[in-house]
């Protein structure tokens, strides 16, 4: 969890002041503006794509659904989801 900062370090004295007028000794959030999407700042998002498209190519070479669910520890039904979503792009 991160930790909370004291609104007095990063904000003007003049903006606390108005905040106060609505939110009184409460804890409030402040959303970030701009908000990466899942999986993009640690790399996963490329990974599993990257991964998927290994399991379509392997798919076309031959090799069945059941086999790949073994191969790569995912449900057969997750497979035929994969191989779906890659066979309409």
């Amino acid at each position: 969890m991160k930790r909370y900062k004291n609104a007095r370090d990063v904000l003007p004295e003049s903006l606390i002041r108005e905040i106060q007028k609505y939110v009184r000794g409460a804890h409030l959030y402040i959303p970030q503006t701009e908000r990466k999407g899942w999986g993009e700042t640690s790399g996963a998002r490329d990974e599993m794509e990257r991964r998927n498209k290994e399991i379509y190519q392997k798919y076309m070479d031959g090799i069945g659904v059941t086999e790949l669910s073994e191969i790569y520890h995912l449900s057969e039904e997750r497979i035929r989801g994969i191989l779906y979503e890659l066979h309409t792009e």
